[in-house]
């Protein structure tokens, strides 16, 4: 290995992606790789996360896949030690692991509110708050939180949409109390992604999915429905060394302007 290799391995950010065995947390993923960062591919089910960490490593980048449930105290805790061991110490963290458990009000039931507040909004404090200290030790940070279009209210998703409303509000109090340590804190809030989980409401809905699709997009400006590249573009930029002067920001990927 050269000297300047040497230096490149020594300054490499690492960054975890949350959620990242497929769909747009496996894009983000592959993205930040190929932009340098060593990443921490990390999932409920840690064999999950076997795909995202091959293509990974197929483009020549570095990745380490954790099995974790960001909802639990614990397994959060084990998770950054894990990262911290085996990449180095993190200073890039993407809180994107989501479900959704959509019902009109009258029908949602409990434990449909708690799991979902519990995977997004639980889970997002507890990573940021387990990983803010590797940040502020590196006097380094980028926090990049994912929200929705539907934090601005979403029929059937009265949970949902809460809980990414609440991403909102958490991202801005986290821009305020971690900036003087160099740490930024955005949000992404996307609107329609084809992913499995906008094909999962399409069958909630009683709609095929292509259909579902096309009718989504005759409502966008952009005249298309996004996929998951879109989202990955725009957490590269928020991650990015360059993105320094941005922060407690809700940027909405739409494919057109959102109220």
């Amino acid at each position: 290995m050269t000297e300047q290799d040497t230096q490149a391995v020594a300054t490499q950010r690492v960054a975890i992606v949350t959620g990242a065995a497929r769909g747009i947390g496996a894009a983000i993923a592959e993205r930040l790789a190929a932009d340098g960062m060593a990443v921490a591919v990390l999932d409920l089910d840690q064999d999950a996360c076997a795909s995202t960490v091959d293509a990974i490593a197929a483009a020549g980048g570095t990745a380490l896949a954790v099995g974790a449930n960001v909802a639990d105290e614990q397994s959060v805790t084990n998770a950054i030690a894990a990262v911290a061991q085996g990449l180095g110490a993190p200073t890039v963290l993407v809180n994107n692991a989501g479900i959704i458990r959509d019902n009109l009000l009258f029908k949602m039931t409990v434990d449909d509110w708690d799991a979902v507040m519990g995977v997004h909004l639980r889970g997002a404090f507890l990573m940021a708050r387990a990983v803010q200290k590797h940040m502020v030790d590196a006097g380094y940070g980028r926090i990049v939180n994912l929200s929705s279009t539907s934090a601005l209210g979403n029929r059937g998703q009265a949970n949902y949409s809460a809980a990414k409303a609440g991403m909102q509000g958490l991202t801005k109090t986290l821009a305020l109390e971690l900036g003087r340590f160099g740490v930024t804190a955005n949000a992404i809030a996307p609107g329609f992604i084809a992913t499995d989980m906008t094909a999962a409401t399409a069958e909630r809905i009683g709609m095929g999915f292509d259909e579902f699709k096309k009718a989504t997009a005759a409502q966008i400006p952009g005249g298309r429905v996004g996929v998951p590249d879109d989202i990955a573009h725009t957490a590269s930029f928020l991650a990015s060394e360059g993105a320094g002067f941005v922060s407690g920001q809700v940027i909405y990927v739409a494919g057109g302007p959102k109220d």
